[in-house]
């Protein structure tokens, strides 16, 4: 398995392209990546809202399209996390609080884990990503967290 670290720091775009009012604003900043990417992401705000998910994000997480994502609080756009047992329950509200978007966004470091994710439906297949999330700093506090996500 390929050893994967991921460190965000402050970044800030040349002055010329975006404005002094947003040159802190890191979520922003990466919310225009997130959306354009070809690899499957996500990115978060400190109140859990998607504010940028890939289309292959949406489509590994069975969430339909990024439009129709965005601006929700992530546990309530759809996803719908299940447990590793054979009775693939889903996930209680403690054990969501330990997945590594949310993870990351509360302890202010980087998160790894495996996911089991099912499209809405009971007999709908689900799917097993890894996801790794570090969590994007704006002014040197916690504003958001980045996850990327491989199928496994």
């Amino acid at each position: 398995m390929a050893h994967v670290e991921l460190s965000l720091s402050d970044v800030f775009a040349p002055a010329s392209r975006t404005p002094p009012e947003q040159e802190s604003d890191n979520v922003g900043q990466w919310s225009a990546t997130v959306s354009h990417a070809d690899e499957p992401c996500l990115l978060i705000d400190a109140e859990t809202r998607v504010v940028a998910i890939s289309a292959s994000g949406c489509r590994l997480l069975c969430l339909g399209a990024p439009e129709d994502v965005v601006g929700l609080p992530l546990l309530e756009g759809g996803l719908r996390l299940l447990d590793f047992t054979a009775a693939r329950g889903e996930l209680t509200e403690q054990e969501t609080d330990k997945i590594p978007p949310l993870l990351a966004l509360h302890s202010g470091r980087l998160a790894r884990g495996l996911l089991r994710v099912q499209a809405a439906g009971d007999d709908a297949p689900d799917a097993t990503v890894d996801a790794i999330s570090t969590p994007v700093l704006t002014d040197g506090e916690v504003a958001g967290s980045l996850t990327f996500f491989s199928q496994v």
